[in-house]
């Protein structure tokens, strides 16, 4: 037994050598086919492709052609549209504005709140664009008009997108919750507010309302939410479709959840803006008869008024800083707004619809098929968006030329010790980055996997990808 040893010892030193000699095509290829056949992957359709990030070279690739639903990984092709055609400066305009006249301090028209299609205004996550900033802003300028008493409305102007606000293939269970908020030419502390709640002491007995936060008096909500058994967590839907006055909140709130609040998409942006200016103005005595949105003045067939005395303007803050949070917090109504606003600076009608074609030919022109690119949101919660791996990851590898790019990278969020953006809808989970092995070695990633079951899917992705460390 003694004589074995030595060969039991040089064999192992063999195999690890020859583990350690394998290429980064080998490694992957062996944890591709391990994710493959795994049991979660059986029904799955799964894509991966590895670019060289110096050459653009296809150093590895399965079913890199077949288009996926992207989930999240779609923002990563809207931030660099943007950045492209907008300029990481861009920054957008919300203005206020007077009709009629103003004599010895009454105002006999309309003050007007104009959108220009700011994703931030009233957004908690920018210090110039807090709704209460927003708001002293607004006052202010009011006052120095020396504006004591409006003898009119006080009229959200979102007209420049006109009604059209869901981009279709949404589903019903998500536009109604914070992360469906649908894009408004006036959006409002990111469209989105939140609902208390507390569950019963009993599993199937009805959930409290404790408050919804900021008070919305000419909103009603129908609460039948049930009590879920402990540890089911939130399952929590708010169904309230852009524009209704009535939410009817279904599902189930679990005992011992660890949180107190859902937040719920705002219906009508526009009117709550309007609605909170009039209100801050009453409070300091400057009073005014109505409020009402250039949607409502359309629906009742009144004029908007055209010719107005612009008081101030507020800017957001610019793309860079926008796409920042885009892509860190993946917030869905920032992809909205930015589709939406290619076609506007287009001289398009401000469509979803408009903003994709930009997106696509965009990038056909810089050599993609855009047969690649079936593209009809733009922040890809919609599962009927199909993007081929290939396609996304060559448009990775291409904005490692612009002058923008170290926004862009900064935007992404660490995953896994890469800079990779996550995708995550209903039996979707996707990965798309960049990443630098400790060699120097730059790699372009993207991964991912439709229709898998059960949960932990994540952990099996990272796991592939470990293959280039």
């Amino acid at each position: 037994m003694k004589l074995k040893r030595p060969i039991v010892l040089a064999t192992l030193l063999l195999l690890q050598t020859f583990v350690y000699a394998q290429s980064p095509v080998q490694k992957l290829e062996q944890a591709y086919k391990v994710l493959s056949t795994d049991q979660q992957a059986k029904y799955a359709l799964t894509s991966l492709c590895v670019l060289d990030g110096n050459t653009g070279e296809l150093i590895f690739g399965r079913n890199e052609n077949i288009g996926l639903a992207t989930a999240s990984t779609l923002k990563t092709i809207t931030s660099a549209t943007a950045f492209g055609i907008l300029g990481k400066d861009f920054q957008y305009k919300t203005t206020l504005a007077y009709s009629g006249t103003l004599t010895n301090g009454v105002l006999k028209g309309d003050l007007i709140i104009v959108g220009g299609g700011d994703p931030t205004l009233g957004s908690w996550r920018y210090a110039q664009s807090k709704e209460n900033e927003v708001l002293n802003q607004l006052v202010k300028a009011v006052k120095a008009a020396g504006i004591n008493k409006i003898e009119g409305r006080i009229i959200g102007d979102d007209s420049a997108w006109g009604s059209s606000t869901t981009p279709l293939g949404w589903t019903w269970q998500d536009m109604g919750n914070y992360y469906g908020a649908s894009p408004s030419a006036l959006s409002w502390r990111e469209n989105q507010f939140d609902i208390y709640l507390k569950p019963n002491a009993q599993v199937n007995q009805p959930v409290t309302l404790v408050k919804v936060q900021p008070a919305m008096p000419y909103l009603q909500i129908v609460n039948e939410l049930q009590t879920g058994a402990q540890g089911t967590g939130d399952n929590a839907y708010a169904f309230l479709p852009s524009f209704s006055s009535i939410a009817y909140l279904r599902g189930t709130w679990g005992m011992g959840i660890g949180k107190n609040s859902i937040a719920a998409a705002l219906p009508d942006p526009a009117y709550d803006v309007a609605y909170r200016l009039q209100d801050t103005l009453k409070r300091l005595g400057v009073a005014s008869t109505a409020i009402t949105t250039a949607r409502k003045l359309k629906a009742d067939h009144l004029p908007l008024p055209t010719s107005v005395h612009e008081l101030a303007s507020i800017s957001s803050p610019s793309l860079s800083q926008i796409i920042y949070w885009f892509n860190k917090k993946s917030i869905n109504l920032y992809g909205e707004h930015l589709i939406r606003t290619l076609a506007w600076k287009a001289g398009k009608p401000a469509t979803t619809a408009n903003g994709v074609d930009i997106v696509i030919n965009y990038w056909k022109e810089k050599g993609i098929d855009k047969n690649a690119l079936n593209i009809v949101d733009g922040s890809g919660l919609s599962p009927a968006t199909r993007v081929t791996t290939y396609a996304m990851a060559n448009i990775l590898f291409q904005s490692q030329k612009e002058p923008w790019f170290a926004d862009f990278y900064k935007s992404l969020p660490e995953n896994n010790g890469m800079q990779l953006k996550s995708g995550s809808i209903n039996d979707v989970s996707a990965y798309a980055g960049y990443y630098t092995a400790p060699s120097g070695k730059k790699y372009v990633v993207v991964i991912n996997i439709n229709n898998y079951s059960g949960s932990g899917i994540n952990k099996k992705l990272f796991k592939t990808l470990d293959a280039l460390k």
